[in-house]
């Protein structure tokens, strides 16, 4: 175990863990507690967690999904399904969104750029909408 836990990339579990403690600081002043009134009071739990998910193309997703656990929200089990779908969906607009995005525009220097990802952009945004509304298809009885 330990001989595997030396080959850990640090650059990689230090960004997480700066990102997990701007998390908690924006939680610890009350700014979290006010996006989460905002999202899930005044506006729907669906748009919110839509709107959530396109901005996960920006922020990494699995910061995003831990600043939404720490909003605690009351939303049906449909609607941490879309969250789930959302965030990882969204996540790869931009190849920046998500790890393996990252990881890939890091090994295939060249071949795959972030320029020649903008190209498929808009049939993933098509993909985005497309599952939103498989989603809403087959897990209705999960909305109530």
């Amino acid at each position: 175990m330990f001989k595997n836990v030396g080959h850990v990339d640090w650059d990689t579990l230090l960004f997480f863990y700066g990102a997990m403690m701007i998390i908690g600081a924006i939680g610890f002043i009350g700014y979290l507690d006010g996006i989460a009134h905002f999202l899930f009071g005044q506006i729907s739990p669906t748009v919110a967690n839509i709107l959530i998910g396109l901005s996960s193309a920006f922020v990494d997703n699995g910061t995003l999904m831990f600043a939404v656990l720490n909003m605690h929200p009351d939303i049906s089990t449909g609607q941490w399904l879309l969250l789930t779908l959302t965030l990882g969906v969204g996540g790869s607009l931009l190849a920046i969104g998500s790890a393996p995005g990252v990881g890939m525009l890091g090994h295939i220097k060249g071949y795959y750029t972030f320029t020649c990802h903008l190209r498929w952009m808009p049939v993933i945004l098509l993909g985005y909408f497309a599952s939103i509304l498989v989603h809403f298809w087959l897990n209705a009885r999960y909305f109530q």
